[in-house]
């Protein structure tokens, strides 16, 4: 099931701690395999996505239609602007990662026909875009889901805008238009979300807001950056590198270092921060932010007195 979210301007962090108590009461129903969040991207309304994986279909029913459900929504109505709207997907998990889009689709009366051979020729237009992994059409959950959605990917948020912004798409969705009686598109994505991935084995969690994953990685990329401006970029000028080639090769390093060594580290030590788990409230944010202030400045200081000496 696919949520989307409106959530009132300077109610957020409030809402995180609601929607991790929700989570933690899904978690206890038959046939729940996962749930994540992901925050409103840049310049993007203030709609939050939510994702939850039930094995059956009736199991996700009987979380939808539970009093324990129905209390928290009570609870959590004055964080959001207007109603949420929903999206129930049966089928088989994507298994690519990358960039997801989920198209909602209210079908015209009779016109079921016209709108598979639309949906059909849109299909065999995109695939030749660049960076596209895949599509599924997801036809209509009597009394779950009154809309067919259609889930499809690309490799990158570049790719993706690509295609949503082309001409060839334009055309189609004009030609479409009869048969399509309301369409809704909402992107699933986070800036740095490959970084803050859940290990293997370990219960999964809301994905870090993005002002807490930005802090996150601007921990680890300092000392990255400063232990190769003292070492290598003066070794690579030396040898005769300019000074583009010399960032070219540095950046590739740093980034690898981020990747496999840095961010896995931030990750295991404030866990408790970036993915806290449902009991924590607003204190445990502070903490964490402050932890990482410190850190920060503490980096800071080492690197002034090995610099200068």
């Amino acid at each position: 099931m696919v949520l989307t979210q409106k959530v009132r301007e300077g109610h957020e962090s409030e809402y995180q701690r609601w929607q991790d108590r929700l989570t933690a009461l899904a978690r206890e129903f038959p046939g729940f395999e996962g749930q994540e969040v992901y925050p409103p991207s840049e310049g993007a309304r203030a709609e939050w996505i939510v994702t939850y994986r039930f094995d059956q279909a009736d199991q996700l029913t009987a979380w939808l239609d539970s009093p324990e459900r129905q209390q928290m929504l009570e609870r959590g109505r004055s964080l959001f602007e207007g109603p949420e709207t929903q999206e129930v997907l049966v089928g088989e998990p994507p298994v690519q990662k990358g960039v997801t889009v989920v198209a909602s689709h209210r079908i015209a009366p009779d016109r079921e026909g016209d709108y598979l051979l639309w949906q059909h020729k849109l299909e065999k237009v995109q695939e030749k875009f660049p960076g596209f992994q895949g599509l599924e059409l997801f036809r209509p959950v009597p009394g779950i889901e009154d809309n067919w959605v259609v889930v499809f990917r690309f490799d990158t948020r570049e790719h993706l805008d690509n295609w949503l912004g082309s001409e060839a798409r334009r055309k189609l969705l004009d030609e479409g238009r009869d048969a399509v009686g309301s369409y809704e598109v909402r992107r699933i994505g986070s800036a740095f979300s490959g970084w803050f991935a859940s290990e293997r084995g370990t219960e999964e969690r809301a994905v870090p807001p993005n002002w807490k994953q930005a802090m996150a990685v601007f921990l680890a990329i300092f000392p990255v950056v400063v232990v190769l401006s003292r070492t290598l970029n003066s070794q690579l000028l030396a040898a005769g590198l300019p000074i583009f080639g010399m960032y070219f090769v540095s950046n590739i390093i740093s980034v690898a270092i981020l990747t496999w060594a840095m961010m896995p580290l931030v990750n295991r030590l404030f866990r408790f921060w970036l993915s806290p788990a449902p009991t924590a409230g607003a204190r445990t944010d502070v903490l964490g932010a402050v932890v990482i202030v410190v850190s920060s400045l503490v980096l800071l200081t080492v690197s002034l007195l090995v610099w200068n000496h």
